[in-house]
């Protein structure tokens, strides 16, 4: 991989919910996609990723969505991060709209294709953000 070239990052605790949206970011997304279960384990692994967009769950294991953002934002300084959520997480996180880096919020259920969409739309300024492509029928 180019070092320049930045990846897709994914933290989602469900093993087959997050195997899914890696496969079809991966088969759709022309950029690198990896895969982290534990928001730790993402935290000490982000830096040598170089990620343009980390997608996060909300509700995890040792840390919620916001309390890893507030983790990787400051090993990742040029990454921006989309969060997902089956409730409504604006309802009883009140300084959700001070984290600067969350750039969006999707509620699950979702399709691969707007989670592609929004991963284009919130795309670091200066870098290429990944083009959709159709895979051959």
């Amino acid at each position: 991989m180019n070092p320049a070239t930045k990846s897709i990052v994914i933290v989602e605790d469900e093993l087959s919910y997050a195997e899914a949206l890696v496969a079809l970011l991966t088969r759709h997304l022309d950029c690198p996609v990896h895969l982290f279960l534990d928001p730790l384990d993402a935290v000490a692994g982000l830096p040598g990723l170089n990620p343009g967009v980390i997608v996060t769950d909300y509700h995890m294991p040792h840390l919620n969505g916001v309390e890893f953002i507030r983790e990787a934002a400051p090993r990742v300084p040029e990454t921006v991060f989309l969060m997902m959520s089956g409730q409504n997480v604006a309802a009883f996180e009140p300084g959700l709209a001070t984290l600067a880096p969350l750039r969006g919020l999707l509620s699950k259920p979702f399709s691969w294709r707007k989670l592609a969409e929004e991963i284009q739309r919130v795309w670091p300024a200066g870098s290429q953000a990944p083009a959709l492509r159709e895979p051959a029928a």
